[in-house]
């Protein structure tokens, strides 16, 4: 029953990766979207420099445990007009998702005016066009689904919620990646262990029951902020429809690089990749201040939000 309530498990070798893996001058790393690409796993991670702006760089693993870090930053803040107010401050939290032959990362744009949902696009981890500020101000935890659902891309994301205000999940709908419409929420906080705000974690991966993706919950607690996790599974067919998520968070921070850190009590996923044997690697950040790895069976992720996770 406990295997099944809490279905991840922690690679042993946890944090993966630190600052002291980055190959040049960083306060901290974490908070990593994930892909396979050819023969690779790539992590998109999520360095914050000594000025306290992020960017991001690549690292890469033959076996999506043991990562190595390029030498030098992928994507930084731009510097074009277009950009540069709403970069100004730091480009945050990437998602990946691949959509035919082309890698589209959904990311924080933060700048004076406060964040936006920013998506850009890659075919081959080297060069990166940026495609739309897909919001306004104030927004962030963007997830794009892998394919287009009746003709149109779709795209999860946290609208508000930004200091003491609420958030809620939203689906919204684009034709082209720019102009995004017909918004709707469909998931807001609770009381118990979200009664503060929700955000999507990871992009959706296809089952047969549904588009399963993970999101986090926050609680507002007398020492502060706790960031849990919990499942969510969508109808394939119209994903604004719920068809289950999950009534008690399955991840929380408990481990001393969880509790401890820049942030502390925080567990926050950008990347969910599954595996040819049934499982999931889930990458997280930890208390904004490393990298881990926690693998669950797909199968008992879907059940969890279909309220049979007791089942054998």
């Amino acid at each position: 029953m406990m295997e099944r309530i809490f279905p991840f498990q922690r690679y042993r070798q946890n944090p993966i990766l630190t600052k002291s893996d980055v190959p040049y001058a960083c306060n901290t790393v974490f908070n990593a979207a994930a892909c396979r690409f050819k023969d690779q796993y790539l992590l998109i991670l999520r360095i914050e420099d000594q000025a306290g702006k992020s960017h991001f760089t690549l690292a890469r693993s033959g076996d999506g445990r043991n990562f190595k870090i390029d030498p030098q930053p992928w994507v930084t803040p731009d510097t074009d007009p277009r950009w540069e107010p709403y970069e100004r401050y730091g480009i945050e939290d990437p998602r990946v998702t691949r959509i035919g032959d082309e890698y589209f990362i959904t990311y924080t744009a933060f700048g004076p005016f406060g964040p936006r949902v920013a998506i850009g696009k890659t075919s081959d981890f080297v060069g990166f066009e940026r495609v739309s500020l897909a919001t306004e101000v104030d927004n962030k935890d963007a997830v794009l689904f892998p394919e287009r659902i009746r003709g149109d891309y779709v795209m999860l994301d946290r609208p508000s919620g930004v200091g003491r205000r609420g958030g809620s999940i939203w689906i919204t709908y684009s034709p082209d990646l720019v102009h995004w419409g017909r918004a709707r929420a469909i998931l807001a906080p609770e009381p118990g262990w979200s009664n503060s705000r929700l955000g999507i974690c990871t992009p959706p991966i296809r089952t047969h029951e549904g588009w399963l993706t993970l999101y986090h919950g926050v609680r507002e607690t007398a020492g502060g902020k706790l960031y849990r996790m919990g499942v969510l599974l969508l109808d394939l067919h119209d994903p604004a429809k719920i068809v289950g998520y999950s009534p008690y968070f399955i991840f929380g921070p408990e481990e001393i690089y969880e509790r401890v850190g820049d942030v502390p009590n925080v567990i926050f996923a950008c990347g969910l990749l599954p595996e040819d044997d049934g499982t999931v690697k889930m990458y997280y950040g930890a208390a904004d201040t490393c990298i881990a790895l926690a693998e669950a069976r797909l199968e008992d992720l879907v059940r969890i939000c279909l309220g049979v996770s007791h089942l054998g």
